[in-house]
């Protein structure tokens, strides 16, 4: 089947569900739905003891006040003698030396000390100064040292000296040289010794190879099937495997081997995470999650090692469940991949170990992988054979019951008042997912908090969803003449969506500024959409034209802000062309490169400049016709293009009957709408 676009079609041109039955007793949920801790994402697992801080362990403790000693050492060993020593003038000391009063000196390079025949006070005429025997002072450079000795010598003074690269004190000497090194030997030591309790024998190394994959406990996860709605095929297909894990022996016995690996793909938002978490939980077995790209690190060898780590804690945990969310980052195609850095060759090892890992299950090993992927065209065809990921879930977008199911589960913790109505609020959503249905819950109960609402009513959720599929309003104001001019483009699209057969009903007008755009017309389909028509499909074309085409009739000039609608109408065009086979020149054949194609240059083209020559001429007539259509029928139509733009700058926002009323024409009935 053709790649249908996206069923929800939104202008911005101006700039579960059924609870598995288990024979054992339920584990206890949260009244609150899915909003429990741990969150289905893994975060807010319960930690475990906390670790100290560093100044609070012991062996800190002990650290600091080795160091306190070690500094309380030196000061002993290198104070100065209880007798003070006083620092003279060279002129006093020569006065002295002359005098007679010096008994003995020391020297060291330039540095004099001495004792004196008898205490004296220095300064003389210092009442307070204490009488002392010891002197120091320094020669000057330029001084004669012969003539110092001579008269040294002459006066029988005893002389001593020592060398001035040596220390008095050989500990001191120690200490000094040696006490920086050993204090960093010492601190590498600790470093170690904590990193081998916590790495085991391999030391600091060990908690390098160590896996870094999350773990659950059993009695932790609260997340059921009753937390999953929307996709009811993807939980019949898990079903099998809770029981495999509850029971592993019922299907040894008729000679059956449950799949130990299963992938779960769809896109993004649709629950795979949720999904994974909510098998572990019904299935009361251990949880390990981790991302594909945790494994990968600069030294080969390493994500190795991980891998091994983390199959060997789930075997030691059975039963238990191995989660790899984005495995599309290890496990990429091999074919033709070249690498000259070597991050190939990591991302290969860890391939290649995993593959390992899942061939050496037994029948009886209660150990389930589970894996998400977003892209499963782009794995590896060794991930996916017999043995391996061997089983594969499409987790599809719901419909629309669906998307009141999960509505139901994201408002199970908000009080919703009266008026609310889910159904309505699912049939006005399509396309969305789980996430997106969750992010618009949440945006509702913050408005009604905002509001200072008792309970959340039908406006936050319809001013929630406004905010989420338009953009928030912006404050600026519009001049008259772009103000004008924006109301006249709108209604461009609104009027040819409304004349238009094929064309998706319009929900909402409005020209006030949201997000990048001055004005947005709002049109979605009354059901889900998973295939398009030729005709729906240039009815597309048609819409995305009628805000330019309004413009050159009503200004006779064209401006910037019809930027994202022929972004939008070309990329439709092109896929009728390229891919979907709706060109009678071109015929249904395939021209568009697709992603990933060629070994060398991934998004090479593999057509001719013949046929793209084709799809470009295709293309540009496509679009013409459809300018020509569009600019006949907006002109025969003119006086209700007028009326529709004059009640938009009246109104600024228009919802479906007021706008259809204001157009002239018959208001759509459809299922119930909730922009409004």
């Amino acid at each position: 089947m053709a790649e249908a676009p996206n069923t929800q079609q939104l202008d911005k041109g101006d700039d579960v569900s059924r609870p598995a039955s288990a024979p054992h007793p339920p584990l206890g949920r949260d009244k609150r739905g899915w909003h429990v801790s741990p969150a289905p994402d893994g975060r807010g697992a319960p930690p475990g003891e906390k670790p100290r801080p560093a100044h609070r362990n012991r062996w800190f403790l002990w650290f600091v006040v080795a160091l306190l000693a070690l500094n309380w050492l030196s000061l002993l060993l290198v104070q100065p003698n209880s007798q003070p020593r006083e620092t003279v003038p060279f002129s006093v000391f020569l006065s002295d030396l002359r005098g007679g009063e010096i008994k003995s000196v020391s020297a060291k390079a330039d540095a004099v000390q001495g004792t004196l025949r008898k205490k004296v006070r220095y300064p003389a005429h210092s009442k307070t100064a204490t009488p002392t025997a010891l002197f120091a002072t320094q020669v000057p450079t330029f001084w004669n040292n012969t003539q110092l000795s001579a008269e040294l010598e002459a006066e029988h003074v005893t002389i001593t000296a020592t060398s001035p690269t040596t220390s008095e004190s050989i500990l001191e000497e120690l200490l000094l040289g040696f006490g920086p090194t050993l204090l960093i030997v010492g601190i590498f030591v600790l470093i170690f010794r904590r990193a081998a309790k916590a790495g085991g024998g391999m030391g600091a190394l060990g908690t390098f190879g160590r896996s870094k994959a999350r773990r659950v406990e059993p009695e932790n996860i609260r997340v059921t099937f009753a937390d999953v709605a929307g996709i009811d095929e993807a939980k019949a297909e898990l079903t099998e495997i809770v029981d495999f894990l509850r029971d592993p022996t019922r299907y040894a016995r008729l000679g059956g081997r449950m799949p130990h690996g299963v992938l779960l793909s769809g896109a993004p938002g649709t629950g795979k995470t949720l999904l994974a978490r909510a098998v572990a939980g019904e299935a009361h077995a251990a949880f390990f999650s981790i991302s594909a790209s945790e494994f990968i690190e600069a030294i080969v060898g390493v994500g190795a090692s991980r891998v091994r780590d983390l199959f060997t804690q789930a075997r030691a945990a059975e039963p238990s469940i191995v989660f790899i969310d984005e495995l599309d980052a290890i496990g990429r195609s091999r074919q033709g991949s070249v690498s000259v850095t070597g991050a190939n060759d990591e991302r290969e090892q860890t391939l290649d170990q995993i593959l390992t890992e899942m061939d050496g299950f037994e029948s009886t090993d209660a150990v389930v992988v589970l894996a998400a992927t977003n892209r499963a065209d782009v794995l590896d065809s060794a991930l996916l054979r017999a043995g391996r990921f061997d089983r594969r879930v499409a987790v599809q977008a719901p419909d629309r019951a669906g998307r009141a199911a999960i509505l139901k589960v994201h408002t199970k913790s908000i009080p919703l008042a009266r008026s609310v109505d889910l159904e309505a609020i699912a049939s006005s959503t399509p396309g969305m997912v789980g996430a997106d249905l969750a992010n618009l819950a949440n945006e509702a109960a913050l408005l009604a908090a905002r509001r200072n609402h008792e309970k959340v009513e039908m406006s936050d959720f319809t001013d929630a969803l406004e905010k989420i599929m338009l953009g928030a309003p912006r404050g600026i104001i519009l001049g008259p003449a772009d103000r004008e001019r924006t109301a006249y483009h709108e209604s461009g699209h609104a009027l040819v969506g409304m004349l238009t057969t094929g064309a998706d009903p319009v929900r909402k007008v409005s020209i006030i500024p949201r997000g990048m755009a001055l004005g947005v017309t709002l049109s979605t389909p009354d059901t889900d959409r998973v295939n398009y028509s030729r005709e729906e499909l240039t009815a597309k074309i048609l819409v995305a034209l009628g805000g330019r085409v309004a413009e050159e009739i009503v200004y006779g000039q064209v401006t910037t802000g019809a930027e994202s609608d022929i972004q939008q109408l070309t990329m439709i065009a092109r896929q009728m062309v390229g891919r979907w086979g709706m060109s009678d020149l071109i015929g249904p054949v395939a021209v568009l490169p697709s992603e990933n194609s060629g070994p060398w240059l991934p998004g090479a083209s593999e057509t001719s400049e013949d046929t793209q020559r084709q799809v470009d001429e295709e293309v540009h007539q496509l679009v013409t016709d459809a300018h020509i259509e569009v600019t006949a029928l907006l002109t025969a139509h003119r006086e209700q293009l007028d009326s529709l733009a004059h009640a938009l700058l009246e109104a600024e926002t228009l919802d479906a009957i007021d706008a259809y009323a204001a157009a002239g024409l018959p208001a759509h009935v459809a299922a119930p709408d909730v922009v409004r």
